[in-house]
């Protein structure tokens, strides 16, 4: 039997949804000093990102009115849209969801930005967050 010692879970990134990342960059970027990271955009958005200690913030605008932000600008504003926390091991976290009855949006990893595997969780099973999981 192996020890395996396993890293705590981190917050990866939070996702915030914005109308237009040219307004709202300059804040984070030259008013708070927080450095941008180049980020690949990926589902229907735009993505800004800027460093935040370990963490980052992932601003992100939709290409358009039907993709998953720009349905949550509309019906919402701009605001957070996810919390993204890094964990050991995505497919045995995903497991231990799926045995506890956390509803799932992504029964399976899938590719996210930057090629990272990632699952969505249903913010209905999460206290109205919609968190995404992804490995450290």
């Amino acid at each position: 039997m192996t020890d395996v010692t396993r890293r705590p879970t981190r917050i990866a990134h939070v996702g915030i949804a914005v109308r237009a990342l040219d307004d709202i960059l300059p804040f984070y970027r030259d008013l708070l000093g927080m450095p941008e990271v180049p980020l690949d955009d990926a589902d229907g958005a735009r993505i800004a990102g800027l460093a935040a200690g370990e963490s980052l913030v992932e601003l992100l605008q939709a290409d358009s009115d039907a993709t998953p932000i720009g349905k949550f600008v509309a019906k919402r504003g701009p605001g957070i849209h996810h919390i993204c926390f890094a964990v050991d091991d995505l497919d045995g976290t995903l497991a231990r969801c799926r045995n506890a009855g956390v509803r799932l949006i992504d029964e399976t990893p899938r590719l996210g930005a930057e090629g990272k595997r990632i699952a969505f969780l249903h913010p209905a099973a999460t206290a109205g967050v919609l968190i995404e999981l992804t490995e450290l």
